[in-house]
């Protein structure tokens, strides 16, 4: 299967969720979130650099549980970023 390679806006939305849960996850290790999410710390490492621009939604929802933050809020903070921005949030 070739994978269709990402836009630049798709790669700047998965810099920006990394971003978001990256300062989510303030003082809380890698480990611990990770652990707590049900991944591994090399895959929240990757998400959180951006190297995993387009994490499962599964991934993400359990990520936000782990850290506290509702989907809502991450969705809408990713839809200002791509209106101030020019885009579609979608």
């Amino acid at each position: 299967m070739v994978r269709i390679p990402l836009t630049g806006p798709e790669r700047e939305r998965g810099e920006l969720l990394g971003s978001l849960l990256r300062q989510a996850r303030g003082d809380r290790s890698m480990a611990e979130v990770a652990t707590a999410a049900g991944i591994s710390a090399e895959t929240l490492r990757k998400i959180e650099t951006g190297r995993i621009p387009t994490p499962a939604f599964f991934t993400v929802s359990a990520l936000a549980e782990a850290l506290g933050i509702s989907l809502d809020a991450l969705a809408a903070v990713c839809a200002e970023h791509s209106a101030r921005h020019g885009r579609l949030a979608g």
